[in-house]
């Protein structure tokens, strides 16, 4: 083992504030010990935090259109090839039904930036579920007024995903062309305020991104002290700009992963649908690395294969049934038990 490298994991493994430099080394572990290592500590820190249970989130993808043209993603607005829906308010509240009567407890509403869907009628959607159970329910649905986070928490909703994508401004200024990047962070911010339980994220594997800006990544995470961080492989899709670029390395992914666990320790950190696309056994080797959370989709069958932000996504022709079942038995495989509750963040109800 590289002496910087066992350097740095010592003082990570005592908890010790680590800088950019050290990130870096981190995600430099090369394959054998030094990657078993850095995943055997992020395990243990995961097991001290947060035990031996793997939290749920029933995901609902209730549209796929979208304002914006990022280079990335398949429901961008200048893909004509893919065949757009919208659900309407009964239909995810059917929906979210049928997820609760399958025992999930936290409900997450995922559309594209689709600002045919006006405030009011997502409160609607949050009201009537928290009139079926006071289930947790969480918002993914891009950018919007500070004013509007503020009526949709005040709605009931729970938390709230956005992705920060990158930390490499000028590399969010290129894949997603007419966003801007301090007003990502700017509604991060306003989401904190608003109260919610805060999730971001970025990919891994994107075109022209360094471990240095990986490394900035997990520092955002850090500073914004998120609830919630969602690190998955960026996965070309055919009808992108990127349709040609190879799909980020499932090792990187993982050690990606693993150091925001050390960085980490209190927030919730997803097994992604997109690590299990990319690797058969993705989510199950990430439940490893750090991760103890699974998001199983539970959007009806009939438009879910429409959702499509990469192509052959994991568990696009199973049924909510089917897709529960097949998370179970992964949860099992490694070893784990499913989690009871809503699965707050224990920073977020200590705090």
């Amino acid at each position: 083992m590289d002496s910087k490298f066992q350097s740095v994991l010592e003082k990570a493994s005592l908890q010790q504030d680590l800088s950019k430099d050290d990130i870096v080394i981190l995600l430099e572990a090369k394959p054998g010990e030094e990657q078993q290592e850095l995943f055997k500590l992020a395990d243990s820190i995961r097991i001290k935090n947060h035990g031996d249970v793997v939290h749920l989130r029933g995901i609902i993808e209730f549209s796929n259109y979208c304002r914006n043209d990022c280079y990335y993603c398949g429901l961008r607005r200048s893909n004509t090839k893919i065949r757009r829906y919208r659900m309407t308010v009964q239909q995810v509240v059917n929906a979210a039904r049928q997820a609760v009567n399958l025992g999930y407890n936290t409900i997450v509403l995922q559309s594209g930036e689709d600002p045919w869907y006006d405030v009011d009628t997502i409160c609607q959607m949050i009201s009537r579920i928290k009139e079926i159970k006071d289930v947790a329910v969480t918002l993914s649905i891009g950018e919007r007024s500070k004013k509007e986070y503020l009526m949709l928490r005040q709605a009931g909703a729970d938390r709230f995903l956005l992705k920060h994508e990158t930390a490499d401004e000028k590399l969010f200024m290129k894949l997603r062309p007419g966003t801007n990047f301090t007003h990502r962070l700017r509604c991060l911010k306003w989401l904190r305020e608003a109260g919610y339980q805060v999730g971001s994220g970025n990919m891994v594997g994107l075109p022209g991104q360094s471990l240095q800006s990986l490394a900035e990544d997990i520092l955002i995470l850090k500073e914004l002290d998120v609830e919630m961080a969602g690190i998955g492989p960026f996965i070309p899709h055919p009808h992108t700009p990127l349709a040609g670029v190879p799909a980020g390395d499932f090792n990187l992914v993982l050690k990606t992963l693993a150091v925001a666990r050390i960085l980490l320790p209190l927030a919730h950190l997803p097994a992604t649908t997109a690590v299990g696309t990319l690797h058969p056994r993705g989510r199950q080797v990430a439940l490893q690395c750090g991760a103890n959370v699974i998001m199983p989709n539970v959007t009806p069958r009939e438009f879910r294969r429409f959702y499509e932000i990469y192509p052959n996504k994991a568990g696009t022709l199973e049924d909510p049934k089917q897709s529960l079942q097949k998370i179970t038995d992964i949860i099992k495989e490694v070893g784990r038990d499913l989690a009871k509750g809503r699965g707050d963040s224990p920073k977020f109800k200590t705090s």
